[in-house]
């Protein structure tokens, strides 16, 4: 008998079923587990994805969210940006997956995807954060209410990525600077 609660706490999370896709963007907490899919997108693996990569026709981008200095930091104190590596040629948009954008940060997204499709709304464009994060699955839908029409998601993010030793790796990154 404790064998097989043993067990089947064990393979509990295994059987675990993805989230089902919300009806429109997902807020807090954003690193949770993620549905399989997006409608509307192709969803792709660290495989599909390094294959997008080495094709080259693709552009890649990544919306991991960058800290903001805090507005009551103490007079004097040094504020450092945490560094982000990300996959190679990736446009890093940060703070553009979370539920709800400023008008700000819509407009930063789309000047983004606008410099990176080259305004071709056709243009393979691959969307990652980190794994379990639904940032990237915000900034994708939102790329398809945009009108693009060849959406990828990769839900596995940097951290599947190191995980193919084919691949190259990561390289820091610094935040897209919209002109």
């Amino acid at each position: 008998m404790k064998l097989a609660l043993v067990m089947a706490l064990v393979a509990a999370p295994a059987l675990a079923e993805a989230p089902p896709e919300p009806d429109g963007y997902r807020g807090a907490p954003y690193s949770a587990p993620v549905p399989e899919t997006l409608a509307g997108a192709t969803v792709v693996d660290t495989e599909g994805a390094a294959n997008l990569h080495r094709d080259g026709k693709a552009v890649f981008i990544d919306v991991m969210p960058r800290d903001v200095k805090p507005p009551d930091l103490p007079k004097g104190t040094i504020w450092r940006d945490k560094p982000r590596d990300s996959i190679p040629g990736a446009i890093w948009l940060p703070n553009t997956g979370f539920q709800a954008l400023s008008a700000e940060e819509e407009a930063y997204l789309r000047a983004g995807l606008v410099e990176a499709t080259k305004g071709n709304k056709s243009q393979p464009v691959v969307f990652f954060c980190r794994a379990d994060c639904w940032m990237s699955w915000n900034a994708a839908k939102r790329a398809l209410d945009f009108g693009y029409s060849h959406v990828i998601w990769y839900p596995e993010g940097p951290e599947g990525w190191i995980t193919l030793p084919k691949n190259p790796p990561l390289q820091r990154v610094e935040p897209f600077q919209a002109l």
